[in-house]
């Protein structure tokens, strides 16, 4: 199995570190990664607000020439020691697919890969919050929906457009993430199981043929401590032969390969 990371940020995410791109590079070149792919956030769609309080969810759509003209760079200087790969991570939020897709069709050509990930919810009332913006936002998500167990399902349902969506990608595509609303589930826990919407959501991912992003930032939230998606998911994904692709969601250089120790046996269906 190739040694690969597949999900990591850059300084071009406004809510991560300075860390230059070179450095990502080397850290994982150290670790003896043989492939990583860069999925910085795509910027938000046209006519989006970003709900967080310094609208820094996601890059510039300034900085995109730049961030693509770093990679292909990256990618001819390191080539003899490991393959980089360009790629987004990009944001499904309801009621903006037209213009998701237009941005797909502009700049679908400039990506290897691209991670479809789900942040942001669409509220009762028409408002939306960053689900994993921090504890607050997601108290108010569960104060709009009425309940926890009623933001899980919006979450999940969420989850489940973004998969069975009518976009047309260019390249290869990981749906992020999946348990991501599990963020904060040891102060805001659950008496309910969301076993069965995970499964909705593999069995969504394998009919449409996109991968699933085992996921090591989990395991490193205090309030989480958890792959996303949890052990169960990533056993039940592999006997369903979905792809399975590890990543960091680092957004420093020291995050490249974290929870990798952990997942590692379990993408290669061992246990412990």
């Amino acid at each position: 199995m190739q040694r690969k990371d597949g999900h990591i940020h850059s300084p071009y995410c406004p809510h991560g570190s300075s860390d230059n791109m070179e450095k990502y590079v080397q850290e994982a070149i150290h670790q003896g990664f043989e492939a990583i792919t860069f999925t910085e956030h795509a910027p938000l769609p046209e006519g989006f607000t970003d709900p967080v309080p310094d609208k820094d969810s996601a890059m510039a759509k300034d900085d995109l020439s730049r961030y693509f003209k770093t990679l292909e760079m990256l990618k001819k200087a390191y080539q003899d020691h490991i393959t980089i790969h360009s790629g987004l991570e990009l944001d499904f939020i309801e009621g903006f697919e037209h213009e998701i897709q237009t941005f797909i069709d502009a700049h679908g050509h400039q990506l290897d890969e691209l991670i479809l990930s789900v942040h942001f919810l669409k509220l009762p009332d028409g408002s939306f919050i960053c689900l994993d913006f921090d504890e607050a936002s997601f108290a108010a998500g569960i104060e709009a929906t009425g309940s926890l167990q009623s933001l899980y399902r919006l979450y999940y349902q969420t989850v489940l457009q973004s998969v069975k969506n009518n976009l047309h990608f260019p390249c290869p595509v990981s749906i992020g993430h999946i348990s991501l609303v599990h963020k904060f589930q040891s102060h805001f826990q659950r008496t309910f199981s969301d076993e069965d919407q995970i499964r909705d959501v593999l069995f969504a991912i394998k009919e449409k043929g996109f991968r699933l992003d085992v996921n090591g930032a989990g395991l490193v939230k205090p309030l989480c401590k958890e792959t996303y998606p949890p052990p169960f998911a990533i056993s039940l994904a592999q006997e369903k032969d979905i792809p399975l692709v590890y990543g960091s969601d680092a957004h420093s250089a020291s995050g490249i390969g974290q929870g990798y120790a952990t997942i590692k046996p379990l993408l290669e269906g061992k246990k412990g």
